[in-house]
């Protein structure tokens, strides 16, 4: 069987009638003879033999997958041969074979051999295939690499990336807590054809997902990710409809803001009052300043090793220190999550507490360890939910329950400064029960863990630490302002929770108290769901997505997390001003002073200033540390219980 050989191979031209055809079949030929000397250097049989040889067999329709051609077409730029023999260039060389090539072109009307190989126009690139595709195979192949270079020239005249980031989303933020799950959920979406979500902070409810990544951790449980796949169809495109974009932050400076004082404000600053009073006015202002400059120091410091160290606050210690390091980090990240959820439910019960015996008309008094039991109820359901975005309507719920208790709190204390006058002041320092101070501040401080993923949720991130630096400053305004305004108007008769001393048999009051207590109670969820990722990790080698017995003790687990924290919050239920200065001091300032002061030494610190600086910070958290938990320890245990004061009256 003869072999296909290109048009002008097969038989002679036959010359064509007509003015018209003769002159255009008499332009081809120049053109052809120009280039044949090309055509015979380039293409010799020794050098097709040797090409043909270690060229990979082709199939017909497997147009896109040619590794060789790519390579050639993307890499280098034909050689141009037009210097030595003749003017034409190589386009139009090109040109003019590919007229006398197999294509799926129509037969050109003044030169078609009856023994043509006509094939589709994507088979024809699949020359290997072709009868005797040996013979004409570098031909064919001159043709293609030069059109794909011309295509590749005509692409980068309209289209250019910037440099120095790479084309592929896929390379983009990787390393990033969380970001291979956040690029596949981004291309999954873009091949559905839908909108890609943002990076955690599209919409208002989507601050929840700090705490899947608090500290930078991800702490995201895995279980239905499967069902993504199981949504692609036939309907979906093989193809997206547009290049995909890497994953970014998404968040604008006014909505970093809010989600910073999203994260910090909750029941510490309802402790406050009762700090002051332990301190002293004079001395509490003072020291409240100081926490909320080391802290905001301490932020920074973490900030610019992030940038240098680019992973999670746990890893970021085992880079630097080692694995006992990154083990001893995210064990101060747990132990200081249970213990805020421990303070919750303690201040959950003694306002319900409050609001029992007022609405009975101090008829029904149910102990506080009762209410904390009872709490159990309610947050082992919320305890074994998966997915954290389940719980956006309460977080909802309960920022709109804090605000109106704010509120409320701000003007019934100008209400008694103005109609009753200062309370009983300790103006300067309370030399019996400074040290309790400290912690509490630490304690309303509190808020580390939010400040990576916070800064990573930023579209532009660089602007963060003034995003910071601003919100901190509100924040020690507005938490000094509660403390030092509600001491002078209750003195020495402020309650550990400042919702207590409001009046008891007020309406407005039984339902600011009620909504603070709800608010508190569906934020313990979020406190706890870091702690309980944390130890899960580090207890389950499998997730649970197709193992039941693995998944029901993970639901065990959690179980008895929430029931142990019920047991610690029993313990120091009667003094939970101590009980919050404990946590401040021995769980929350490791965490603010010792370890990103230590990261930044390590990481980044080249002058001895810097080196000072960290220094500073490094002895100030040990020796608060250690000094505001001796004392505070040693008042807890000499000091007794001192049961929350009975301010309800019964009303005839």
């Amino acid at each position: 069987m003869g072999s296909p050989k290109p048009s002008n191979s097969g038989s002679p031209y036959i010359r064509p009638e007509g003015d018209h055809a003769r002159h255009r079949w008499e332009e081809d030929n120049l053109k052809l003879s120009n280039a044949h000397g090309n055509l015979a250097t380039s293409f010799d049989r020794s050098e097709l033999t040797a090409r043909l040889s270690s060229s990979p067999a082709r199939s017909i329709g497997h147009n896109s997958n040619r590794p060789e051609l790519e390579r050639q077409s993307r890499s280098s730029t034909p050689v141009k041969h037009h210097d030595t023999h003749g003017d034409l260039p190589d386009e139009e060389i090109a040109k003019v074979v590919k007229m006398h090539l197999a294509t799926g072109s129509p037969a050109s009307s003044y030169g078609t051999s009856p023994h043509s190989y006509v094939v589709e126009s994507d088979d024809a690139r699949s020359f290997h295939q072709l009868p005797g595709g040996a013979i004409t195979h570098g031909i064919y192949k001159y043709v293609e690499n030069v059109e794909q270079e011309e295509a590749r020239r005509k692409r980068s005249q309209s289209f250019s990336l910037p440099r120095g980031e790479p084309s592929d989303p896929a390379l983009l933020k990787l390393r990033a807590p969380g970001g291979f799950r956040r690029h596949y959920v981004y291309k999954q979406a873009i091949i559905k054809g839908q909108n890609p979500p943002g990076w955690m902070t599209s919409s208002f409810v989507d601050f929840l997902a700090l705490y899947g990544h608090f500290g930078g951790e991800d702490l995201e449980d895995d279980e239905g990710d499967e069902d993504i796949l199981a949504r692609i169809d036939e309907e979906a495109p093989l193809l997206p409809g547009r290049e995909l974009e890497p994953v970014q932050g998404t968040a604008t400076p006014s909505k970093a803001v809010f989600l910073i004082l999203k994260s910090f404000i909750g029941t510490g600053v309802m402790f406050l009052p009762k700090a002051f009073s332990n301190g002293g006015l004079l001395f509490s202002t003072s020291v409240m300043l100081l926490i909320a400059g080391l802290s905001l120091w301490s932020f920074l410091l973490l900030i610019q090793t992030r940038n240098k160290v680019p992973v999670s606050f746990g890893d970021m210690g085992g880079v630097l220190f080692g694995p006992a390091m990154r083990l001893f980090v995210l064990f101060s990240i747990a132990v200081s999550q249970v213990g805020f959820v421990c303070a919750y439910m303690v201040f959950v019960a003694q306002n319900i507490h409050a609001f029992i015996m007022s609405v009975s008309n101090c008829k029904t008094d149910i102990s506080l360890h009762w209410l904390i039991f009872a709490q159990l109820f309610i947050f082992v359901p919320l305890a074994m939910i998966r997915k954290i975005q389940k719980l956006s309507v309460f977080a909802l719920i309960a920022d709109l329950f804090i605000l109106i208790g704010l509120s409320y709190l701000y003007y019934y204390d100008t209400f008694v400064l103005v109609t009753r006058g200062l309370g009983n002041i300790e103006w300067i320092i309370n030399a019996n029960s400074f040290p309790l101070f400290v912690g509490t501040a630490v304690f309303t401080f509190e808020g580390i863990g939010l400040v990576i993923p916070i800064a990573e949720s930023m579209k532009e991130p660089e602007k963060f630490p003034k995003v910071l630096t601003g919100s901190m400053i509100f924040m020690t305004v507005l938490f000094t302002s509660v403390g030092v305004v509600s001491y002078l108007a209750f003195g020495d008769k402020v309650e550990t929770v400042i919702l207590l001393n409001l009046p008891a048999h007020s309406a407005v009051v039984n339902s600011v108290q009620l909504l603070y207590a709800m608010a508190i109670c569906l934020s313990i969820p979020l406190q706890l769901f870091p702690a309980i990722r944390i130890m899960e990790n580090g207890l389950f080698t499998l997730s649970g997505k197709t193992n039941m017995k693995v998944k029901w003790q993970k639901n065990m687990f959690r179980f008895g997390m929430v029931v142990v924290c019920a047991i610690i919050a029993i313990g120091g239920s009667n003094d939970l001003d101590k009980f919050v200065s404990i946590i401040g001091s021995a769980c929350c300032i490791p965490l603010g002073f010792l370890f990103p002061p230590l990261f930044h030494m390590k990481a980044i610190a080249v002058n001895w200033r810097q080196r000072a600086g960290d220094i500073f910070l490094i002895v100030f958290g040990m020796s608060s540390m250690i000094y505001t938990s001796a004392i505070t320890i040693s008042l807890w245990t000499s000091g007794g219980s001192s049961e929350p004061s009975m301010r309800c009256i019964p009303v005839d």
